[in-house]
């Protein structure tokens, strides 16, 4: 397998498009699109909760007498340390590649299949270590702002046709290579647990990531934790509960972001700016929490 096939279509981004989307900073202003990550933070059901727990701590040290520079130690100087226990999926974040499977098989993007690239430390190909850097053209759609809402109710479809008229509201073009991110309001709620559970989850449904596909975006993102509509509005014959992240993600390898925080970006409105996000390569994981950065 080549390297592309770990990549998606952004393994091709060219790099007059990088100096393209650097000339996009006019003012030096960023945005950061993540919430604080914090123990008991709203989640995804599925996944399992964010720890933060003591590893070492100054009083720990003085109580065991430990010595982690050795003997001498006058000045009382301690440190302190943790584990982080986590989803890679936790808050802002980016799936890789790896993340869905689909079929009997249970294959994903690139060829990938568990009886040959499963390990019992995560999948080998297409897993977090292979993430791009995101450095790229970004552009919002305000979802909720085009309908006049704070956020959408809970299950809202939102689709092509409902994006195009965004983008001719915000008087922007969607380019080839772009990160596309889709503000549904549900990050407004935050980090309300009762409320967000009561508004899951609005979203793009397929003919929303058929318009992506036609028009040549690397990534897209909404502020929600699925990322499509849920539940499916068209599940296909097949009964697929997701069908967008199954022709974005694992056929056509389109990277999906999921609870970016929208909320200043839209108060702004900042429809246009360079996108960074720069995730975490670890092997074996099927995604990377991201802090992305909005620059204009």
């Amino acid at each position: 397998m080549t390297a592309a096939t770990e990549l998606g279509p952004v393994g091709h981004l060219p790099a007059e498009q990088l100096v393209k989307a650097a000339r996009l900073v006019r003012e030096g202003r960023s945005y950061s699109l993540a919430a604080t990550r914090y123990p008991g933070m709203p989640l995804f059901p599925g996944h399992p909760p964010f720890q933060v727990l003591n590893y070492r701590t100054p009083r720990g040290i003085r109580v065991t007498g430990a010595k982690p520079w050795g003997p001498i130690n006058d000045a009382g100087l301690g440190y302190m340390a943790e584990y982080i226990m986590a989803t890679s999926h936790s808050g802002a974040h980016i799936d890789a590649l790896a993340h869905m499977t689909v079929g009997d098989d249970m294959h994903w993007y690139g060829g990938g299949r568990p009886d040959e690239h499963l390990s019992d430390f995560g999948p080998l190909h297409g897993d977090a270590s292979k993430l791009p850097p995101f450095f790229t053209r970004g552009v919002l759609l305000d979802v909720a702002a085009h309908r006049g809402v704070q956020y959408l109710p809970a299950g809202s479809p939102v689709g092509a046709d409902e994006l195009q008229a965004i983008c001719a509201a915000e008087g922007v073009t969607l380019e080839p290579w772009d990160v596309v991110l889709i503000r549904t309001g549900y990050m407004s709620l935050w980090p309300d647990a009762e409320k967000m559970a009561a508004n899951k989850t609005a979203g793009p449904d397929i003919s929303a990531a058929e318009w992506l596909l036609d028009r040549g975006v690397v990534a897209s993102g909404t502020d929600t934790e699925t990322y499509e509509v849920q539940p499916a509005p068209d599940p296909g014959p097949t009964g697929n509960p997701q069908p967008v992240h199954t022709l974005l993600l694992i056929e056509n390898g389109i990277y999906l972001m999921e609870s970016l925080d929208l909320e200043e970006l839209a108060r702004d409105r900042v429809y246009e700016f360079l996108f960074v996000a720069l995730p975490l390569k670890i092997r074996g994981a099927t995604g990377s929490m991201v802090d992305p950065l909005a620059v204009i």
